[in-house]
């Protein structure tokens, strides 16, 4: 990651926004940190997977309506949408933290590690906020008593979007999404833009990353079935092998990254995480199932993409003889921070997180359903950094694993930069 140099015009440019609010912004979240904190270990302790995060949303709900915040429970399943109506006229912005926790089991030795269980796709296991979303959530919290307190000074509406199920939910063949469903809801349809974050674990606290334009990766899920003709083992030639035609699909799909796709532009991945075919070592199966998973950078990619798996698996299935049925699941689109927004924006956050605490991220292969509030408006999606000063990334924890950990001297931070987002747009849409 290399620094982010910002224009000296954009610097400048802030100065249409509600800057005057940035010292009572400081003062209010600083204030503040001792409480979110709190926040962050109780939802911590208690874990929810997606769209069973009641006791969150209650938590959220409670808070909200404590704070004179109008509140809408139960959009998207369990998610909460608070509306702060400030005192002048003025754009809608949207803030988002998702409340959905993951199925793994918690190694960290802390005072509030999670000792919840539960049974997920038939295995006994615990349930953790693996990704930091409790972070999210109790940031979020945070920024909404901020802004409530001041609510008379600001120039428009804010929305706090607490979003469920953003891992996504994967039951009885059907396939969804917690912001996918808040927007088929009509939650955007009134906003102006919408910004979100994401704690890192592997990003040191006080920093803030960020790039513009296409950011994290559309995901969609890849299923192949290879169709064969069984046969002894002894005797290949009497059957057509699904296992040795589904090798050489395998080997086939390499190729679309290393020639088919403009890796200069920007990266893609297909990649093949399980195939399952035969039952004994004598006897060639009838057919092989393949799953994997497809990571691309933006429509036109992404069709590219789509269309060289179905070319290359049923062409080579069908020179051996034997027939690919190719099954694509498109599940989240590229996360895309609005250029124009991210330019306006800018100077927003190097003012919060100030001077060499501001990187350029680079295009990360992981994905976020924060993408589909992008595509209803523009949208700016940034990193947080939760690993402690002086960390080692390469040493430290990833996301989804039992070890994830958060340094919690970043929350300040946070509530800063999304308090700055609402108060600097707000100014300079007015």
């Amino acid at each position: 990651m290399k620094k982010l140099i910002l224009p000296l015009v954009l610097l400048s440019g802030v100065a249409v926004g509600q800057t005057k609010l940035r010292p009572e912004i400081d003062q209010k979240a600083a204030a503040l940190e001792a409480k979110v904190i709190e926040w962050r270990r109780d939802i911590h302790q208690n874990p929810e997977l997606g769209n069973a995060e009641t006791r969150t949303a209650k938590k959220v709900a409670d808070h909200l309506r404590y704070l004179g915040i109008e509140v809408q429970e139960n959009v998207a399943v369990t998610g909460v949408v608070g509306i702060l109506r400030g005192g002048k006229p003025g754009p809608t912005v949207a803030l988002r933290a998702d409340m959905d926790a993951l199925p793994v089991t918690e190694r960290v030795d802390l005072p509030f590690k999670s000792t919840v269980t539960t049974t997920y796709n038939g295995q006994e296991t615990g349930v953790m906020h693996a990704c930091g979303h409790d972070t999210h959530v109790a940031i979020l919290m945070g920024v909404a008593e901020v802004l409530a307190s001041m609510k008379d000074d600001l120039q428009g509406t804010v929305k706090f979007l607490f979003q469920p199920a953003e891992e996504g939910i994967y039951q009885e063949g059907v396939t969804s999404w917690g912001a996918k469903q808040m927007v088929e809801e009509g939650v955007m349809k009134d906003v102006d833009a919408v910004f979100g974050l994401h704690i890192g674990s592997q990003m040191e606290v006080g920093k803030i990353g960020y790039r513009s334009g296409p950011a994290l990766a559309g995901v969609d899920n890849l299923e192949i079935t290879v169709h064969g003709t069984q046969a002894h083992g002894a005797s290949p030639w009497s059957g057509v092998d699904p296992i040795v035609t589904s090798a050489q699909i395998v080997n086939g799909l390499q190729t679309i990254i290393s020639r088919n796709v403009n890796i200069t532009a920007a990266p893609a991945i297909v990649t093949v995480g399980a195939i399952h075919g035969g039952i004994r070592h004598n006897i060639i199966p009838e057919k092989v199932e393949m799953i994997g998973t497809i990571r691309t950078f933006g429509d036109e990619q992404q069709a590219l993409v789509h269309k060289r798996i179905t070319e290359i698996a049923t062409n080579i299935a069908e020179s051996a003889g034997a027939k690919a049925d190719v099954n694509i699941e498109k599940l989240y689109p590229a996360t895309v921070n609005d250029p124009t927004l991210t330019e306006l924006m800018g100077p927003t956050i190097l003012a919060a997180a100030g001077d060499g605490n501001v990187i350029t991220n680079p295009l990360i292969t992981g994905a976020e359903d924060f993408s589909f509030f992008q595509r209803e408006k523009p949208g700016l999606f940034i990193s947080l950094g939760g690993m402690k000063k002086g960390g080692d990334p390469t040493k430290t924890p990833s996301h989804h694993t039992p070890d994830f950990y958060i340094d919690e001297g970043g929350f300040v931070l946070g509530m800063r930069v999304m308090s700055y987002f609402v108060v600097d747009y707000m100014g300079m849409k007015k």
